[in-house]
C-alpha cells in the first residue's frame, strides 16, 4: 500500500498546529506536563485504542491494534526542549518561555508521530499487527528512554518486534532522508573536573596554588587524549564546554570547575578516555599544587546501532515515497540520542529527516538559538513512517 495520497490537508494542518503550539510553549526535560497533556488530547481525538499517561513521569504511550494479527512496531518521538534563549528572526511561533527553546526539533518529532498515528488509525482495518506510539520525555537530560523501557507500559501480547525513530536535521535538504545500518550516533558520557586551592590575593600568586592556571593547562592537555591515546581510526570527541570559577578580579578563587562530554563509538575507547582524563587531571594538579576531583557521571548513553534488515525496509520505504535520489546512507554523527536504548531492546532504525532550506535561511544546526526548520519536512516524516510500518508488518524481518 502506498502512502502517497494518505497525508492530506487535515494531516498537514495537524502537523503545523501541533508543532507551532509546542514551539511556542517549550518545556525542559522532566517538566513536559503541558506537552504531555496536548499529546493526550490529540491522541483521544485521533481515537487510538488505548493511552497510558505518566510513563516515566511525563511520557505518554498509546497503541493501535490492527484488524489482523501481525508484528508490533514501536515508533518513538522525544518531547523535551533545551535551556536556550531563542533568537527572533520573524517567526510568528517564537518561544514564549524565557530561556527555553525547541532547538533540536523535538516539537516536529511530536507532530510527526501524531500525524503518523492519525494516518495509521485510518488504516486500522487493513493493518496486520499493532503500532505503539512512544512520546518520550527527558532525552536531552535524564535518560527518559531507559525509564520508559523499565516501565514496560504496553501489553505483553503486543511487545514490539521492531522500532523506529527519526531526527529532523538542517544538515540535509528538505525532501531527503539518510538511513544506514550499524552505528549512527555515539555513546555519550558527562564529566566534571574540579581544581581546588585555598584561595588568596591575586597580587600575590606565589602564596597559593592557582586553580585557574591549572584549569587552563588541563583544557589544553585534554586535547591530546584523542590524538595521543587512541588509534587514528577512532572516532572520539572530548569536549570541554563549561568553565566556572572566581567572582572577583582581585582574588585567586578556591576552585574552578570544568564540565565536559565524551563521545565515542566503542566501549574500549570510552574506557581509555575516562582513564586518561583522570590521569591528565591528576598530573596537572600535581604540577600546580592543587587538589583535583574528577567526577565521571553515571549518565552514559550507549551507541545507537541500526538493525540491517529494518534499515533496509526504511530505506526502501523512503525511496518509494521520496524518490530514489533522495535517500542516502552517509551520516554517522558524534551526537548522542537515547533512542539507543530502544534500538538495543527492539531491532530498529533511527534515520535523519532532511529539513534544511538554504533559500529560506533555515540552516542553523541543532542546539543553536537560531534553530528552525522547513515544516514541509514533517509530511515526509509521516510518509516514511507509515510506509515503513506497513512494510514491516507485511514483511517483518526475521
Amino acid at each position: 500500500m502506498s502512502t502517497m495520497n494518505l497525508v492530506d490537508a487535515d494531516i498537514n494542518d495537524l502537523l503545523t498546529r501541533v508543532r507551532r503550539t509546542l514551539h511556542e510553549n517549550p518545556e525542559l526535560s522532566g517538566k513536559e506536563h503541558m506537552t504531555a497533556a496536548l499529546i493526550v488530547k490529540e491522541l483521544r481525538a485521533i481515537g487510538v485504542d488505548e493511552i497510558r499517561e505518566g510513563v516515566a513521569e511525563t511520557g505518554v504511550v498509546a497503541w493501535i491494534r490492527g484488524a489482523q494479527d501481525g508484528p508490533s512496531v514501536l515508533i518513538r518521538a522525544d518531547i523535551d526542549a533545551l535551556p536556550i534563549q531563542e533568537v527572533d528572526h520573524g517567526q510568528s511561533y517564537i518561544s514564549r518561555t524565557q530561556g527555553v527553546h525547541h532547538g533540536c526539533g523535538h516539537d516536529g518529532h511530536v507532530a510527526i508521530l501524531l500525524g503518523t498515528a492519525k494516518v495509521l488509525q485510518s488504516l486500522k482495518e487493513t493493518m496486520s499487527g499493532s503500532v505503539i506510539f512512544v512520546f518520550q520525555p527527558a532525552e536531552e537530560r535524564g535518560g527518559g528512554a531507559r525509564r520508559m523501557l523499565d516501565a514496560n507500559p504496553w501489553p505483553q501480547e503486543i511487545t514490539p518486534h521492531s522500532s523506529l525513530a527519526l531526527h529532523i536535521t538542517n544538515d540535509q535538504q528538505v525532501g531527503t532522508i539518510d538511513v544506514r545500518p550499524g552505528p549512527v550516533t555515539a555513546a555519550a558520557q558527562s564529566f566534571d573536573v574540579r581544581f581546588i586551592s585555598s584561595g588568596g590575593h591575586a597580587a600575590q600568586p606565589q602564596a597559593v596554588a592557582d586553580p585557574i592556571v591549572a584549569s587552563a593547562e588541563f583544557v589544553m592537555s585534554a586535547q591530546t587524549i584523542v590524538s595521543r591515546s587512541l588509534s587514528s581510526r577512532s572516532n572520539v570527541v572530548v569536549g570541554l564546554s563549561c568553565i566556572h570559577g572566581g567572582d572577583t578580579r582581585s582574588a585567586i578563587p578556591t576552585e574552578v570547575t570544568i564540565e565536559g562530554t565524551i563521545r565515542a563509538f566503542s566501549d574500549d575507547d570510552m574506557k581509555i578516555v575516562r582513564r586518561r582524563l583522570r590521569e591528565v587531571a591528576a598530573g596537572v594538579a600535581q604540577i600546580h599544587g592543587c587538589d583535583v576531583d574528577v567526577d565521571i557521571k553515571d549518565d552514559m548513553y550507549p551507541v545507537s546501532i541500526n538493525d540491517t534488515a529494518v534499515s533496509a525496509v526504511v530505506a526502501r520505504a523512503g525511496r518509494e515515497v521520496l524518490g530514489d535520489d533522495n535517500v542516502t546512507s552517509d551520516v554517522v554523527q558524534s551526537g548522542a540520542d537515547d533512542m539507543a536504548e530502544f534500538l538495543a531492546a527492539f531491532p530498529g532504525c533511527y534515520f535523519r529527516l532532511g529539513a534544511g532550506n538554504a533559500a529560506r535561511e533555515l540552516t542553523a544546526p541543532h542546539h543553536s538559538p537560531h534553530f528552525d526548520f522547513d515544516e514541509s519536512a514533517m509530511e515526509n516524516g509521516v510518509k516514511v513512517f507509515v510506509q515503513s510500518v506497513l512494510d514491516l508488518q507485511t514483511h517483518a524481518p526475521a
